[in-house]
């Protein structure tokens, strides 16, 4: 088999240490071998978070790791250099509380769009809310914005679910929160390295190699939502309608994060609500699915799960 054949090739999830199952999610002390720099000994003994396993072409498995008190660790996580290290799996000890005991879920709460366009920014600023607060353990939450090909690549990571939060024109009331579950995406790939768009991420993402077995999307109804065309002003700032649900977005996201973490099914009733109000469906009383009727939809936004 040539070089690029077997890079092509992808490594195990998991890999076992000292009869610990260890993948992505799991805390383990680094214990460096080598003693010959400054590093070495500064990260020895440090609790660190396996961000994957990795085999290079020589078939040797290493961790990808993020030290867990590191304030800079979304750095690692993008895969930035200072922030992010291997070791091989005789250099950790897992840090199980109960090897036993079931994987603790992993779900990552992904606010995505563009502050520059109105109440597209929705998801942004549901995301710098819910990150004023200590996530729940296993809960990632990030602000993506429009970085598309940063979020098909976080989404490598091992997690079991996500929650887009973003603005998506459904024809309803402005201000009025929607939780869809998304189908899972067609084939074909385009990438577009400075769009969000969630259904193309997702593809992308699959075509790394891993997608969460749940995608939820937690959608605000937009009052604004200029077009970016060369001749519109930049349009800065929330409407007051969506501005006004920012807060029980967040609370509702954290609810749907519970609901996620526990593994609980969703209800099988489906309905809309206004502003003052929140939940699921397409106003129909159920799940959108493929060949409903279109509704209005910012062609970046996460409308497009309802084709």
């Amino acid at each position: 088999m040539d070089f690029w054949r077997r890079m092509e090739g992808r490594g195990p999830d998991t890999v076992t240490v000292a009869g610990v199952c260890v993948g992505a999610g799991s805390r383990v002390r680094l214990r460096p071998r080598s003693r010959t720099d400054i590093f070495d000994l500064a990260m020895d003994g440090r609790v660190a978070i396996v961000e994957g396993v990795e085999q290079d072409d020589t078939g040797a498995l290493h961790l990808a790791v993020t030290l867990e008190d590191d304030p800079g660790r979304d750095l690692g996580e993008a895969g930035l250099p200072g922030h992010r290290f291997f070791y091989s799996v005789q250099e950790v000890e897992p840090l199980e509380d109960d090897p036993g005991a079931p994987a603790r879920p992993r779900v990552l709460v992904a606010g995505i769009g563009n502050v520059f366009l109105g109440d597209d920014g929705f998801g942004v600023e549901v995301a710098r809310l819910l990150a004023e607060r200590p996530p729940p353990p296993g809960v990632d939450v990030v602000d993506f914005g429009i970085r598309g090909m940063d979020l098909a690549y976080a989404l490598q990571r091992g997690y079991d679910a996500v929650l887009f939060v973003d603005a998506a024109p459904r024809g309803v009331a402005p201000g009025t929160l929607t939780v869809l579950e998304a189908e899972p995406p067609g084939d074909g790939v385009t990438v577009d390295t400075h769009g969000m768009d969630p259904v193309k991420v997702l593809r992308l993402a699959r075509e790394l190699g891993r997608t969460p077995g749940r995608v939820l999307v937690l959608a605000c109804e937009p009052a604004t939502v200029p077009t970016g065309a060369p001749d519109e002003d930049v349009c800065v700032g929330l409407s007051s309608p969506v501005r006004a649900v920012l807060g029980q977005a967040a609370e509702l996201a954290l609810a749907l994060v519970d609901d996620l973490l526990e593994g609980g099914e969703r209800d099988e009733k489906d309905e809309d609500r206004g502003p003052a109000d929140a939940g699921r469906g397409d106003g129909a009383g159920r799940t959108p699915v493929a060949g409903d009727r279109a509704v209005p939809q910012d062609d970046q936004d996460v409308g497009v799960f309802d084709a």
